[in-house]
């Protein structure tokens, strides 16, 4: 990846201007980012913050683009031809900070990469959150690879990188500083709730994470934050005083990632040992290897070659993806210092996973449902949705009375998936009292359970989480997982 070049203005003003979060529409009425628009007269008029990289001061960026709402820009694929060119003829910038004014026209100004070319070079903005995990860990030695405690801060971990000044703007916060198998429902959305509050004012995020709940948090956040801006979380399986640490350089590639325009529109990404997978359908399959996230029946999403980012397909989203909005979960006084305080974050509602084994005792479930007070459980069951005839009747029999209660059928497997074909075809049994006195009998359908499809089920309990949140019915929550 061939960094922009830095170019030294002849203004007093600044050295180098970035402007963030410029995105072109679907059409050319539209132009995204952070700041208010407003139309007039057939104009965009969009304010943007842009910022002195040399002494980081922001100011306000406003922008007019001579558009008509009704031109048409092939915006998926981020290419215009000669024709949709000509209806790009001017683009005004006019910066503004202390008490002075200056306007920067280009005729023509965005190229096939919406670049700005020509009167301003750009590199673009790069927040990295920190949030612990072994790439912030030390051992007491250099071989060991286990054992270790979480000790670096996310500056310690930004300064091992060299040279990221040619590669982007870079600003890093420590939002948790944990050993990931700590994280919980209130660490995700903490983060969550960071990252929305950066998300105006940067062009990507990069998060630092223990490797092993690193999916689940990247599924999170792509069920939940609908951007075009790449998000792309990184770790290591090593600590940093290890021979042949694989933290720095897993961290520069996630910010590479996250600086390559081409990475936008391709949703929540985990970048590892050279591979750049989608955190939807990746896992981590083997608990020591390097090369340890996989992503088997879907495939990889790029890869680093000699340091130049390889992707295998156009930018997209994962076709069963639904959004929630949980902003409903946090006040509008929330704020990113509050985040990092002891405020009580809300939770989403608890799930349990229980995984299925020969001899399962089934008791286990009228623990989880009655004593903990689960509102859905899921299962891991043996190959493609199979658990045990008695188990299936217990829990039909079980929940008879509680015909809304979501029991999900995922996998042990790590590919493969439960289709809608393998549920059980069990039928409880309900005991009446017959006109003579006697009991009588009638069966109903098992209404309960669900397909989780190619989800794992760590992943599912994530999916099932956000419909309960959003008071979902059975019938609802079948419906989403009809589509993963």
């Amino acid at each position: 990846m061939t960094p922009p070049k830095r170019r030294e203005s002849s203004s007093s003003i600044t050295n180098i201007l970035t402007l963030n979060n410029l995105e072109l529409g679907a059409t050319a009425g539209e132009v995204r980012g952070a700041g208010a628009i407003s139309e007039e007269n057939g104009l965009v008029h969009h304010q943007h913050h842009l910022e002195d990289s040399e002494h980081y001061h922001t100011t306000q960026v406003e922008i007019e683009s001579h558009f008509s709402t009704d031109d048409e820009i092939n915006h998926p694929g981020n290419n215009f031809n000669d024709d949709q060119i000509s209806h790009l003829p001017t683009i005004k910038i006019k910066y503004h900070r202390s008490n002075s004014v200056h306007s920067i026209s280009s005729a023509n100004s965005f190229d096939g990469a919406n670049n700005i070319s020509g009167d301003i070079s750009l590199l673009p903005t790069i927040k990295v959150l920190g949030t612990g995990g072994t790439i912030a860990s030390k051992g007491v030695s250099s071989h060991q690879t286990a054992g270790y405690e979480v000790d670096l801060t996310i500056e310690d971990l930004v300064s091992t990188i060299p040279d990221l000044s040619q590669t982007c703007q870079l600003e890093y916060e420590q939002v948790l500083n944990i050993d990931s198998k700590e994280m919980d429902n209130s660490s995700l959305l903490k983060l969550y709730h960071k990252i929305q509050l950066d998300l105006p004012h940067y062009d990507g995020i990069v998060i630092t994470h223990g490797t092993d709940t690193m999916e689940e948090t990247a599924f999170f956040l792509q069920s939940t934050i609908n951007t075009f801006k790449p998000i792309v979380l990184c770790g290591s399986m090593r600590p940093s005083t290890a021979i042949s640490s694989d933290g720095p350089m897993n961290l520069y590639q996630a910010i590479a990632i996250a600086s390559n325009r081409e990475s936008r529109g391709r949703g929540v990404l985990i970048a590892l040992n050279d591979r750049i997978g989608s955190g939807f359908y990746i896992t981590k399959s083997n608990a020591n290897s390097l090369d340890t996230f996989k992503s088997i029946g879907q495939g990889y999403v790029g890869n680093f070659v000699n340091n130049e980012i390889r992707y295998f397909f156009p930018p997209a989203k994962p076709l069963g993806l639904t959004m929630f909005h949980i902003n409903d979960l946090f006040s509008s006084s929330s704020s990113s210092s509050a985040i990092g305080g002891n405020d009580i974050i809300p939770c989403l509602p608890e799930v349990t996973i229980i995984y299925a084994h020969q001899g399962l005792n089934n008791e286990i479930f009228k623990f989880v449902i009655n004593d903990l007070k689960s509102k859905g459980i899921i299962l891991a069951t043996m190959g493609a949705g199979s658990m045990s005839d008695k188990t299936n009747q217990y829990l039909s029999d079980l929940l008879i009375n509680n015909p809304n209660y979501p029991i999900v059928y995922s996998k042990r497997s790590m590919d493969g998936m439960v289709p809608i074909g393998s549920l059980p075809k069990v039928l409880a049994v309900i005991k009446d009292a017959a006109d003579n006195g006697k009991p009588a009998t009638k069966k109903v359908p098992f209404v309960n359970a669900i397909a989780g499809g190619y989800l794992n089920p760590q992943k599912a309990r994530i999916l099932l989480q956000l419909c309960l949140n959003e008071g979902m019915d059975l019938s609802k929550i079948k419906n989403v997982f009809k589509t993963v």
